[in-house]
């Protein structure tokens, strides 16, 4: 990453500077966030906003290695595995190209205006490589379904769970709370390999 001038810097290079400066070591949540508000304070003179969250976000790409709950760890031998598991410029081409530069899922075109992005049909942290044959096109809006779907399984169990206990006991609204979000669940095709047995 390209070194900038200490007015440039910004919540994220200041992580990242924070994380690269203690490598390989289990990181707590909260100094990391006192190190880089102290840092950004004297930077701008004023608090940054939303630091946790830029933590998580260097988590969800790979920079950063979850141990547990509010503690991160840098493993610059991970992360260049991580890069390696990416697909390159050329991948991405192959996989636009095999499938017309549409997504896989809906169909939106990219010359209709959306966001076309190369994804792996077998995710990296499952042991998805990255292969012409494990990629596919989706728009950014398909993509953000399945990287949420872990969410809306959860969702979809519990109350699936919560309605055959409303049935149970009696309880006619939470019963019908239940089928009201369930029938949308279906009516959006939503995890659908998730069988409600009405």
């Amino acid at each position: 990453m390209a070194t900038k001038n200490n007015k440039n810097k910004s919540i994220r290079d200041l992580l990242i500077e924070y994380f690269k400066a203690h490598p390989k070591e289990d990181m707590s949540h909260g100094p990391v966030v006192d190190w880089v508000e102290a840092k950004y304070m004297r930077l701008y003179h004023k608090k940054p906003r939303d630091t946790w969250r830029s933590i998580r976000n260097l988590h969800e790409i790979g920079f950063l290695m979850k141990v547990k709950k509010g503690i991160y760890r840098y493993d610059p031998d991970v992360v260049k595995q991580r890069e390696l598991e990416d697909f390159t410029p050329e991948q991405k081409k192959q996989i636009f190209e095999r499938d017309n530069y549409r997504c896989a899922q809906c169909g939106r075109r990219q010359d209709e205006g959306y966001e076309l992005q190369a994804d792996h049909r077998v995710s990296k942290d499952k042991g998805g490589k990255a292969t012409v044959d494990n990629g596919q096109t989706l728009c950014s809006i398909c993509n953000f379904r399945k990287k949420n779907y872990g969410q809306t399984e959860s969702g979809k169990k519990m109350l699936i769970r919560l309605w055959e206990a409303s049935i149970k006991i009696g309880d006619k609204k939470t019963k019908k709370f239940c089928e009201e979000v369930l029938n949308v669940y279906e009516k959006f095709d939503i995890n659908g390999h998730i069988v409600w047995k009405k």
